[in-house]
């Protein structure tokens, strides 16, 4: 071999070399994860990508809530494992929200309507642009997550909350061994609607001035203060019906306290001045101090009872969903609530072998039928329907 050939192949071994090693450098610099699909839920995926999304925004809200170092740590391997098990959990209430073909268009719009007024952004560009801003989603995401939201709160109702049965013997029984929880000092129970006069000039106040004393005259002749308060409030309380915090002896202001202290529940004030514009209120409750009577805070027993068995009913509604449900999950990864008895095994197209099957073996086993002239195929039955779980 002459010193030429050597010199040329020796060149050639080091610029694959060097290529190789540009490759993985490159390859460090740039790490990209590969999307794959880790479960099949009837017509949805859900993804790895969709997994440490959860995980990031779950880390997220622990920190918002103050956990950090090793508490933090804690909490997310106590979570993550349940990662899985949730998003499995939303899509069934979706799925099963569309099924049931449950109207949730309207409730979007309002929501969204009552967005744009409490932020003041009336033009539609201008929103969907702080939507993006707000959340790093573009408006369409937004608006489907808040679709899903209200199917899930629909199921929720329909499905669950309404066949939570209890009795009034259960709710009395409750009460007599709870009494010591339902001493009560005296308190006023107030909803708001605040017109604000702040900045303007005398013809706007005027305006102002005419517009809550309609109002009054609204929720007088039965309009719901409530859904008054959300469309005409200019109070932060609107989104919430103009609902306040119960107020005990003391804690209004004197003019406020002695225009709805001895008032029965239900009674609307005039308008009343303050420094910020007008302010008008509703007495919703008004208990006295003492053991409250049944009736006063049956409502709340009921919603106590209805929330110690809805986590119940609930799983047992979504463990119901699994079973009926067509779910294959990736080894590797594991849904912590899962349906006893239920095959979730991961079946990969690229893995399963055509059967061979002889044309004696079909002579000698009649229950092989054929179907339009070809062998049946593996995995249907006789009758030709499929043997799908």
């Amino acid at each position: 071999m002459s010193a030429t050939t050597g010199y040329n192949r020796n060149m050639r071994y080091l610029v694959v070399l060097a290529g190789l090693v540009a490759f993985v450098i490159a390859s460090q610099a740039d790490v990209v994860t590969v999307e794959q699909i880790v479960c099949k839920l009837n017509g949805d995926i859900i993804t790895n990508i969709d997994l440490d999304h959860d995980r990031a925004d779950l880390e997220k809200q622990l920190r918002i809530n103050g956990y950090t170092g090793k508490r933090l740590e804690d909490a997310l391997t106590e979570e993550t494992p349940n990662l899985l098990r949730n998003k499995i959990d939303h899509l069934l209430m979706v799925q099963k929200g569309k099924e049931l073909e449950l109207k949730v268009d309207p409730d979007v719009n309002k929501y969204i309507a009552d967005l744009q007024r409490q932020n003041n952004v009336a033009d539609p560009e201008k929103f969907q642009a702080l939507v993006r801003q707000e959340t790093g989603k573009s408006y369409e995401d937004f608006k489907q997550d808040l679709k899903n939201t209200f199917y899930e709160q629909g199921v929720m109702r329909e499905e669950v909350m309404r066949k939570i049965q209890f009795t009034t013997e259960e709710v009395r029984a409750y009460y007599d061994a709870h009494k010591d929880e339902f001493q009560r000092e005296e308190r006023v129970f107030l909803r708001e609607i605040a017109i604000s006069t702040q900045g303007k000039d005398d013809a706007a106040v005027e305006a102002a001035q005419k517009k809550s004393k309609d109002l009054v005259d609204r929720a007088r002749r039965g309009e719901r203060f409530n859904e008054l308060a959300q469309t005409n409030s200019d109070s932060p309380t609107a989104k919430d019906g103009g609902a306040l915090d119960p107020y005990k002896k003391g804690d209004l202001a004197p003019a406020i306290e002695a225009a709805v202290w001895d008032k029965e529940r239900g009674y609307v004030t005039d308008p009343i001045k303050i420094p910020a514009g007008l302010l008008i209120l509703r007495v919703d409750e008004h208990y006295k101090a003492g053991l409250a009577g049944f009736e006063e805070v049956e409502p709340e027993i009921q919603n106590r009872i209805m929330d110690s068995r809805r986590q119940a009913a609930l799983r047992a509604y979504l463990t119901k969903l699994r079973t009926l449900s067509f779910l294959e999950i990736k080894p590797g990864f594991e849904d912590t609530a899962a349906a006893p008895g239920k095959d979730t095994n991961w079946q990969d197209p690229a893995q399963l072998k055509p059967e061979t099957v002889t044309k004696e073996q079909v002579l000698q086993n009649p229950s092989r039928k054929r179907v339009m002239g070809l062998i049946p195929i593996p995995g249907t039955k006789a009758s030709g329907s499929s043997s799908s779980r």
